[in-house]
């Protein structure tokens, strides 16, 4: 009788010995085959070709995704009151900075940080500090939706910044 630990010291060498003979064939017909070669090189491109389709239909699902959140907080509303607008400014820069923690709440993150600013009497100060304070992922989609609120007034002041200045990905 075959002991258990020869049937797979031999299967291991059979599959090791399959895998060698495969790389040894694929290096061949690599190497000395131009049709093989023009075929590598036409997948390698297609691969590449669709990586970049991709890439450039998540930036405009992200595009879509960030001026919808930027439009339902508009239809939303801010507060009008003082007090009101305080602990509105309190409450949503606590919850950017939460969430700016976890990759994955970007989006979020960047909203409460929004939400923040519009309420803010000096938005233009206000995202001088973010740029210093705020992670640049999270930087870079608040950006976008400060670019896409038309009624956020930055103007450039003594002091503040010029809203040109701010990254503006993927916006079509």
């Amino acid at each position: 009788m075959v002991q258990s630990s020869t049937i797979a010291t031999i299967s291991a060498a059979t599959v090791a010995t399959g895998l060698l003979a495969y790389a040894v064939y694929f290096d061949h017909q690599r190497r000395a085959n131009p049709n093989f070669r023009r075929s590598l090189r036409r997948e390698e491109r297609r691969q590449v070709r669709a990586e970049k389709e991709e890439a450039v239909a998540q930036t405009k699902q992200r595009g879509k995704e960030i001026r919808r959140v930027v439009d339902e907080a508009l239809e939303e509303g801010f507060p009008t009151g003082v007090n009101e607008k305080e602990q509105y400014f309190m409450d949503h820069v606590q919850q950017g900075e939460t969430l700016a923690a976890d990759p994955s709440s970007t989006l979020e993150a960047a909203l409460a940080f929004y939400k923040a600013l519009k309420v803010y009497p000096s938005p233009e100060d206000l995202i001088t500090i973010y740029d210093k304070t705020v992670d640049k992922r999270v930087l870079d989609v608040l950006a976008e939706m400060i670019a896409h609120d038309e009624t956020l007034d930055l103007r450039q002041g003594p002091g503040g910044i010029n809203i040109s200045d701010l990254p503006h990905h993927g916006l079509d």
